[in-house]
This record gives structure tokens, C-alpha cells and sequence, in this order.
């Protein structure tokens, strides 16, 4: 009799009202705020999802922060400074791309190893995960301040691009450290379902970047002006920071706890990350990859242009962002509840997830349709500029409400450990329809850098039609990692 109480109580609480109603909507943000050991591989999964989301959704609103402060800054600086930001982001695709692979693995094998009630092992994977990351950092980091002029040349940025944008450059990507261990990191506290330290340590970047940007940008006092060059070090100093604080959190927190008998190779868990991480490096290369193509179809069109689009991207990043933090809390849930053998709670956790996110990307749509012109206004006053960036932001929204689900299926795959569903929905949806797409539309049918834009959210629709249909087959959820 106890026991089939407490399994009603169990399945009542997963699939009745939302925990937000019973327990206080306020008091869960408040908690999941302040951070607290949680089980979430049982108990009400609206109370879940609330839990890791908020602080997730925060955590990538600070992520997009950076992003925006320099465009903001560097906007007062010209169209070639804004340029030059949007050509040092393509480059950066490659270290982004092993980032954000290497994290989506270790968030699903912690995340895994936490749902089998087994800290040790995902304190370990912690450990491989940030040796693989600084592998790849450090010399990477080499030759992006050796060689950044030459690398935005490469790139086809126009000569004044280059030129002013070389010290730029380097300083972002000789401090690519900062940034794969700010994406690694925070991937282990997701995983351990620890999102609050994840959103303080890019609160505290955030706070630094916000302060320096501006006066190294400008100077004040003693300090000189720097110009674009100063708002590449504030933010790479302000990662830093973060990252100093992750560090110290990971020695101290209350799921994962990483010590010197830790701080060992452990060649099978190495392996097993590179396995996972593959599938996710080549999913975010292509998907970022295929906007490198659009910045390259964007550049016969003049600075101008490729200026509207970088401040458009900028903006929409900043939206997005924070709703690839709600689809965090899918990954997290998935990956937990895999481990603790719940399958089904798993899958409840996705369609829940996808509810929240859909409703979010509907209000930023609205947003963005009826305010893109002084959206874009903030960041620049050339009046050719603004026009293009309104026009990017209003035409990439519309499909927003659909593509919510796709963000969600894609991160609930990535939480299972499979990361090669998604590979293949992106090559398909990115690089075999929306660049020939665009390239059709702009030059072909002759509507120039709309054209381009409108590519986007067709693209974006396929993905997430893909993205359910393969979801709802299943196989995910006997993935093992």
C-alpha cells in the first residue's frame, strides 16, 4: 500500500498541474536562483523545467551580452569596426564549433553519470573534458594572434577591415581559451543540474566586460583610448574572470567536487567524449559553417550591408540565446533521467520544454516585428545600415514559433549522448537547401541581401520539422554514453 502511494504521488506530480501553481511560482525562481540540491530524475517536471531553466535562460542572456556590448561600443567606431567584429565571429566558428562539441558531450555523460547516482565518475568526466578543451585551446590561440590580419584577409574582409580590425582579432582569438573554458565548465554544471553556478559565472564576466568595454573603447583619465582593440580586451578579460570563478566553484560544489585524485588521464572516458563530441563539433561546424557562407554571399553587397546583417544577427542572438537556455533544461532532464532508467519521463520533459519555448519565441517575434528599427537604431545611426538590419531581424523572426521545437529536439537529442541526428538535419537543412537558397534568391533571382534573409527562417522551419519527426521515433532514448 505505501508503495503504491508513493507511485501515484510520483506520477501525479509529473503529469498534474505545474509545480509553479502548488508550490509558489515565485518562491521555485527564487530557489533555482539561489541554487539547491535537486533530484530531477523524479517529482513534478514543471517544477523541474523551472528549476535549471531560469538560471540556464540567464546564463545564456550573460552569454549574449558580449556579443552585443562590443557591437554596441564598437557601433560608434564606423561600419569597417562593426565589419571587422562580424569577420573576427566567422573565424571564430572553428572554436565555437569544438566548444560547444565538446560541451554538448560532457553535459549528456554528466549529466548521465548523475542520474545513475555516480558523482565520482562525473567529477572524472569533468576533468577529461577540460584536458581535451585546453588541448585544442592553447594552440589555437597561437596562431590566431600571430597571424589575425592575415586570417581576416582570408577571409575576404575588404583591406580597411583587416586593417583595423587585425589587433581585434588577435586579442579575441589568442584569448580563445577563455571562451572554450567558459562553454566547458558551465557544460559540467548543467550536467550536474548545478545551472545557478553556470549563470553567476557569466554574471561576474558580464559585470567586467560591461565596465571595461567602454573605457577601453573611449579611455577616461589615465586610461587611453584604445578603440576596437580595447573592446576586445575587456570582454577577453572579463571571460577570464569567469572562468577564475568557475574554477573555484568546480572545487567546491555540492554535485561535482573536482580534487587532486581526479587530475588523472583516464583514456576509456577521453574516448568516449571524443566519440560523442564528434557528432557534435561537425553539428555546430556545419549549422555555423553555413553562416559563414551567408557572410561570404553578403559581401559582394559592400560594408554596408554585411554592417546591417552583423547588428541584425547580434540582436537576434541576443533573443535567441536565451532560449537555447531553456532548451538546456531539456538536455539536462533527458540526460538524467536516461541515467535513472525513466525514459518516458524523459520524453514528457522534451514535449514540456518545447511548450515553454515556443511561447517565448512567439513574444520575442512580436518584439521584433513592430520595434526592428529601433532595435537596430541603438547600434548604429547610418540610416542604410539600420534599414538592412530591420529588415534582417523583422524576415529571420517569422519563423520563430515553429523553430522553437526544432531548438528543443535538437538539445534533447544532445543530452541522450546522440549528437549525429542532428548532424545530419543540419547538412541537409543548411548546407544542401538554405545556402543554395540564398544563393538562388539573392543573385539568380536578383533580390540581393534580402534574398539572403529570407533563406534563414525557411531553413529554420525544415529544421525543426526534421527535428520532431525524428524525435518521435524514438531511438534516442537507448543511446549509451
Amino acid at each position: 500500500m505505501q508503495a503504491m502511494t508513493t507511485e501515484t504521488t510520483e506520477t501525479e506530480s509529473e503529469s498534474g498541474e505545474p509545480a509553479a501553481v502548488r508550490h509558489g511560482f515565485w518562491k521555485t525562481v527564487r530557489e533555482s536562483l539561489a541554487g539547491s540540491e535537486q533530484d530531477y530524475t523524479q517529482g513534478s517536471l514543471g517544477r523541474a523545467v523551472l528549476l535549471l531553466a531560469v538560471p540556464m535562460i540567464l546564463e545564456m542572456a550573460m552569454e549574449s551580452v558580449f556579443g552585443v556590448l562590443d557591437v554596441f561600443w564598437v557601433g560608434r567606431l564606423g561600419a569597417s569596426a562593426v565589419a571587422a567584429v562580424g569577420v573576427t565571429e566567422a573565424i571564430l566558428v572553428l572554436v565555437f564549433a569544438i566548444a560547444i562539441g565538446l560541451s554538448m558531450s560532457t553535459t549528456a555523460m554528466v549529466a548521465r553519470r548523475i542520474g545513475e547516482k555516480d558523482p565520482e565518475a562525473a567529477s572524472a568526466t569533468a576533468v577529461q573534458a577540460i584536458g581535451l578543451g585546453l588541448l585544442v585551446a592553447v594552440p589555437t590561440g597561437v596562431v590566431g594572434a600571430v597571424w589575425a590580419p592575415e586570417l581576416l584577409m582570408l577571409m575576404g574582409a575588404p583591406a580597411d577591415v583587416a586593417r583595423e580590425g587585425g589587433s581585434y582579432t588577435a586579442w579575441i582569438l589568442g584569448g580563445n581559451v577563455t571562451i572554450v573554458m567558459l562553454f566547458l565548465i558551465n557544460a559540467i554544471f548543467r550536467g550536474a543540474g548545478d545551472a545557478s553556478l553556470a549563470m553567476r559565472s557569466l554574471w561576474l564576466a558580464n559585470a567586467v566586460n560591461l565596465v571595461l568595454d567602454p573605457l577601453l573603447i573611449f579611455g577616461w583619465g589615465p586610461v587611453p583610448a584604445m578603440g576596437i582593440e580595447g573592446a576586445a580586451i575587456g570582454t577577453t578579460v572579463g571571460r577570464a574572470v569567469g572562468v577564475l570563478y568557475q574554477v573555484r566553484a568546480l572545487a567546491r560544489g555540492p554535485r561535482i567536487s573536482v580534487s587532486r585524485r581526479h587530475l588523472r588521464v583516464q583514456r576509456d572516458v577521453m574516448w568516449r567524449l571524443l566519440r560523442v563530441s564528434f557528432g557534435g563539433i561537425l553539428q555546430f561546424l556545419i549549422a555555423t559553417a553555413s553562416w559563414l557562407g551567408l557572410v561570404g554571399l553578403m559581401m559582394p553587397y559592400g560594408s554596408t550591408a554585411l554592417a546591417g546583417y552583423t547588428i541584425a544577427i547580434r540582436i537576434i542572438v541576443f533573443a535567441i540565446l536565451p532560449s537555447w537556455g531553456l532548451c538546456n533544461a531539456a538536455a539536462t532532464l533527458v540526460g538524467q533521467n536516461l541515467g535513472a532508467r525513466k525514459p518516458d519521463r524523459a520524453e514528457r520533459a522534451v514535449w514540456l520544454t518545447g511548450f515553454y519555448n515556443m511561447a517565448f519565441l512567439g513574444l520575442v517575434t512580436v518584439v521584433f516585428v513592430f520595434f526592428a528599427d529601433g532595435l537596430v537604431a541603438l547600434f548604429t545611426t547610418d540610416p542604410h545600415v539600420r534599414l538592412l538590419g530591420a529588415q534582417c531581424l523583422r524576415i529571420i523572426s517569422y519563423g520563430y514559433v515553429i523553430y522553437a521545437w526544432g531548438m528543443v529536439m535538437v538539445q534533447a537529442f544532445n543530452g541522450a549522448g546522440d549528437t549525429t541526428t542532428p548532424t545530419w538535419i543540419n547538412l541537409f537543412c543548411y548546407w544542401l537547401f538554405q545556402i543554395p537558397l540564398a544563393y538562388l534568391l539573392a543573385r539568380s533571382l536578383g533580390h540581393g541581401a534580402q534574398g539572403i534573409f529570407w533563406a534563414i527562417p525557411v531553413a529554420e522551419l525544415m529544421v525543426a520539422v526534421a527535428g520532431v519527426l525524428a524525435f518521435r521515433r524514438g531511438t534516442w532514448k537507448t543511446r549509451m554514453v
